[in-house]
């Protein structure tokens, strides 16, 4: 079980919380607003009711023993900056800040933070993928070139094995798991004699521009 802390509990700072307690993780949160924290307290093991550029309140919680602490202040800028400054003063090795803009995290990452999160840009991103390739149904960056994603086959893709399609000679991608519905279960590495199904996810690694070329 791991410990973590959420410092603003707006939508995104809730939805972190209570997500990380239901997976079974001891969770502090901390918001000046009452009633933001009250909402959180049956999904926490602390709520505190506190300003968190107080750093003598910062002080008191034991952050520097969390795994993770989430600042999610909106577009408080000076707010988040502060609290940052202050968490890495305390010793916390692994700061999570949400940003509003790119310049927001460029200042955030300079004085400590060490993951920017901007859910708007994300979710944007996510967004026009999905519309410009529709079989794709989800993906993660592993750095600008290359990530991994969910791909639902294509129709020519269905009855034939995964040595037949040549996805890596064709499409210079390789497939490092498959999703199957029916039954349901996960095959890591399949071998190049798995025969695709049409209820099957293919799960694929190569360049983003690579992959989106599988429709």
């Amino acid at each position: 079980m791991g410990k973590f802390a959420v410092i603003g509990l707006g939508n995104f700072g809730f939805n972190v919380a209570k997500t990380l307690h239901e997976n079974g993780h001891e969770v502090v949160g901390i918001d000046r607003n009452k009633e933001r924290a009250q909402r959180l307290q049956r999904y926490s093991s602390q709520t505190i009711i506190a300003d968190a550029t107080d750093k003598s309140i910062l002080e008191t919680v034991g952050f520097k023993d969390m795994d993770a602490v989430v600042v999610s202040l909106g577009d408080d800028l000076s707010s988040s900056i502060l609290v940052t400054l202050f968490l890495r003063d305390i010793g916390v090795k692994n700061i999570i800040v949400k940003i509003m803009s790119e310049d927001h995290g460029r200042a955030l990452e300079k004085i400590g933070a060490t993951e920017i999160v901007f859910p708007e840009r994300d979710t944007a991103v996510k967004l026009a993928k999905s519309l410009s390739s529709p079989n794709i149904l989800d993906y993660l960056p592993l750095s600008p070139e290359y990530s991994i994603m969910e791909v639902a086959p294509p129709k020519e893709f269905i009855g034939k094995s995964l040595a037949q399609l040549h996805l890596r000679s064709k499409f210079n991608v390789s497939v490092i798991a498959v999703k199957e519905l029916i039954p349901d279960r996960m095959t890591i590495n399949p071998t190049a004699d798995f025969v695709v199904k049409d209820s099957d996810i293919l799960i694929v690694l190569g360049k983003r521009k690579d992959i989106e070329k599988l429709k």
